[in-house]
């Protein structure tokens, strides 16, 4: 009873979702609702006692085949609009021409599904259990259809660097033409480096250690000793203190100048 409830429930919101799929006009909605039909089809297959195959619908086809449309989707770009130029020519006759073929395809599937008599599970897996059934079954009654889907894929992968190429409208930005627009901007020097805390890059600035104390090694001397003379201190007090000591440090004689003073009154 459970396992039949299960059936209908999933049954509904799959066809529901795939129906969604083809329908939305939004890739990010497609890709959305094709991960659900897959979830949903892993959960069937863990009803009907088929674990493995539960696990590789989760791992390879929602985990590795989602990666590849989210990849195309990263390519291509979800506000990317519709195009109605044809870039290839003839691709309508060849998109009815693979129409029709899923169409028959389906027929032919829904046909030997009612018509075709039941084989249970144990039937068929009855050659050594349900992995062995379905190797055996993979590399010899289907292994065309196998090579198909591998093929598919790569086509896939191919469509993704055709969709999202762009042909260049203007040439490339060399790094001469990158250095002239910055000089002849509003800001020609670099930003800071990394790990200096910096409210300005002018040179006359001091950086900001860690802790936001004043890095007294970043402050220029002379530019210091010019503030001091013309007053022209910042007004945050311990900037203004910074370059206080700075200048005071550089007014003061080195022990060189002391000894050469020293010589001089000597002689």
């Amino acid at each position: 009873m459970g396992e039949t409830i299960t059936f209908w429930v999933l049954a509904v919101v799959s066809v529901g979702a795939a129906l969604a799929m083809v329908f939305n006009r939004k890739a990010v909605y497609s890709a959305l609702m094709l991960g659900t039909v897959m979830l949903c089809l892993a959960v069937l297959y863990a009803v009907q006692d088929a674990p493995f195959l539960a696990a590789v619908q989760i791992i390879v086809y929602t985990g590795a085949i989602m990666m590849l449309f989210l990849f195309v989707l990263m390519l291509v770009g979800v506000d990317s609009s519709d195009s109605f130029v044809e870039t290839l020519k003839g691709q309508r006759f060849w998109a009815i021409i693979a129409g029709l073929g899923f169409l028959v395809l389906i027929v032919v599937a829904v046909g030997n599904a009612i018509f075709a008599p039941e084989v249970g599970l144990a039937q068929a897996t009855g050659q050594g259990g349900y992995i062995r059934s379905i190797a055996l079954l993979l590399f010899t009654k289907y292994v065309f259809a196998f090579e198909i889907t591998s093929a598919l894929l790569i086509t896939a992968a191919l469509a993704a660097m055709v969709l999202a190429h762009r042909e260049k409208l203007t040439e490339k930005v060399t790094q001469k033409d990158l250095s002239r627009a910055r000089f002849l901007s509003d800001r020609p020097s670099p930003l800071p480096g990394p790990g200096t805390y910096a409210r300005s890059n002018a040179i006359d600035m001091p950086a900001l250690l860690p802790d936001g104390s004043v890095a007294e090694d970043s402050v220029n001397r002379y530019i210091a000793r010019y503030d001091v003379e013309h007053d022209h201190l910042p007004e945050d007090p311990k900037l203004a203190e910074a370059i206080k000591h700075t200048a005071e440090i550089d007014e003061a004689p080195t022990e060189a100048e002391k000894d050469a003073e020293t010589n001089e009154v000597t002689k």
